[in-house]
């Protein structure tokens, strides 16, 4: 595989998308992210799916169908797949070891859910001296008891579009436009 760019799919699993649990312009954001992915695999680019495992709190639980990846994903079999245990992708998971191996500096960021997982692991990627693309309409989240869904997303594209980054460079960029750039070397 060629390196230094990555797709990472964070946490789009059943068990996040349910009648109680509403999530903002989900089918926008799995076509999205299901057209990104493919493109990043015909450029030979690795596509990561992270899922959550919150076998200690007993949810998510490895095998269930809450833990399963949303059946509107396109998943291929050389994607790679993740299993997180805390907000922070990075927290104890394979995904930095299989950055290095890849020799990855670029990640493109998506999935579920924008205040909590997608934050914390941007968060942490700066820490960490990476370069960060977060997909603006690649993301989404839930209503909370203070705003909307779709300000919260607006909040957090804000906020990182306006980050001060370490080493690394931050943007928040349209899937479009991400992928129009893209296609440029198909």
């Amino acid at each position: 595989m060629k390196g230094n760019e990555v797709l990472l799919v964070i946490d789009m699993q059943q068990g996040s998308f349910t009648s109680k649990t509403s999530r903002f312009d989900t089918e926008g954001v799995v076509n999205r992210i299901n057209e990104l992915a493919q493109i990043f695999r015909e450029l030979g680019l690795p596509v990561i799916f992270i899922q959550h495992d919150g076998t200690q709190m007993n949810e998510y639980i490895p095998n269930t169908p809450e833990w399963a990846l949303l059946t509107t994903l396109s998943v291929s079999p050389a994607d790679m797949m993740i299993g997180k245990y805390a907000n922070d992708v990075f927290y104890n998971s394979q995904l930095q070891s299989k950055l290095v191996a890849l020799n990855v500096n670029k990640l493109y960021i998506t999935g579920c859910a924008t205040d909590f997982c997608v934050e914390a692991t941007v968060q942490s990627a700066l820490a960490k001296d990476y370069n960060i693309v977060v997909v603006k309409d690649g993301h989404t989240t839930g209503d909370r008891p203070h705003l909307t869904a779709d300000k919260v997303i607006e909040h957090y594209n804000w906020v990182w579009q306006n980050m001060i980054p370490t080493k690394g460079k931050i943007e928040v960029k349209s899937a479009n436009l991400i992928m129009d750039n893209f296609r440029c070397r198909i």
